[in-house]
């Protein structure tokens, strides 16, 4: 499937006013000049939520945190103390490089990290993973979809961690080992001034993307009467 065939599915799933999810991925050029991003990079992926592409870089980024976790730096020596001792995220900064070593993430490959939306894209080429931007009612369709072929008590998670972590790192983590799990996130303080009051993140490793694809037409997304009334409340 491309990505105009499940860009079609999705908008007649979910309504036609529903946000179109980005996709990302790491490349040796930059799809777009994108300026530097002072604090947390979220902020820059309006652009991209608008349709114009964004690439981020380490220079780009002018976070540390939002460098660790995508991949373009090690972790800076200040990193533990400052989510412990001042944003209070982890009881202690040994917590945080526990949790830190955790996650099995690796310095990035290629110097630039693409977000386009899904109508921005010619295919699904290079793509790490698929960001949903999503209410409740949006949120309950695509963890329902995730829920439709796998009986994994993990094939949707909510992680701790920062807006970054929960969608690049733990997405890139999962894409190369090509495993099952979708994450629920953007609950961390320090992203949420940066999206909607009432939106989440629901993000897809693109191994996973894949065969999800295949299944949308066959689950509750269509020909049910309970989800045709949440459809109604979304496209109001």
């Amino acid at each position: 499937m491309d990505t105009r065939n499940f860009i079609s599915i999705y908008q007649e799933a979910f309504g036609y006013n529903t946000q179109l999810p980005l996709l990302f991925g790491y490349s040796d050029q930059p799809v777009a000049a994108t300026e530097k991003i002072g604090g947390c990079f979220f902020k820059g992926l309006q652009a991209a939520r608008e349709g114009i592409p964004v690439s981020l870089s380490a220079e780009v980024i002018g976070c540390g945190g939002g460098k660790l976790y995508t991949g373009f730096s090690d972790m800076p020596e200040r990193v533990p103390g400052f989510v412990s001792l001042k944003e209070k995220y982890k009881k202690t900064p040994e917590m945080v490089v526990d949790y830190i070593r955790g996650l099995g993430m690796h310095r990035a490959e290629k110097p630039y990290l693409n977000f386009v939306r899904i109508d921005q894209a010619a295919s699904f080429d290079g793509t790490e993973g698929v960001l949903f931007f999503a209410t409740p009612d949006v949120l309950s369709g695509l963890c329902g979809w995730a829920f439709f072929d796998s009986n994994e008590p993990d094939a949707v998670v909510s992680l701790f961690g920062s807006g970054c972590s929960t969608v690049v790192s733990m997405t890139v983590v999962e894409n190369e080992r090509q495993g099952h799990r979708c994450f629920i996130g953007l609950f961390d303080p320090s992203v949420r001034p940066w999206v909607g009051k009432d939106e989440l993140g629901f993000t897809i490793p693109f191994s996973r993307f894949l065969p999800m694809m295949d299944t949308m037409r066959d689950c509750f997304l269509f020909g049910t009467h309970a989800w045709q009334k949440v459809k109604r409340r979304i496209e109001e």
